[in-house]
């Protein structure tokens, strides 16, 4: 794996190149001399996130029923609808 690094500027005026060494590595993005941001294949993103994953994959967690959720009462009120 190959880190490259481009300024803004670099990015800006080639972003063929900046993506064709996403492929190969991570590309970090610098502004004013500072990392800024990184460039990534979709590819290397999913294996780094686990890929998507649903709300009830989410929700079947292990661990999850131990958590306290005790969420804030509505202040919310109801009024009869005016049909008139």
């Amino acid at each position: 794996m190959t880190t490259t690094t481009l300024t803004s500027r670099e990015l800006n005026q080639d972003l063929g190149r900046a993506k064709r060494a996403a492929e190969d590595g991570p590309v970090i993005i610098t502004d004013r001399g500072r990392p800024a941001h990184v460039l990534m294949s979709i590819a290397e993103y999913t294996r780094l996130t686990g890929g998507a994953r649903s709300l009830g994959a989410a929700l079947a967690m292990p661990g999850l029923s131990e958590i306290a959720l005790e969420p804030p009462k509505s202040a919310l009120t109801s009024r009869p609808a005016d049909l008139g």
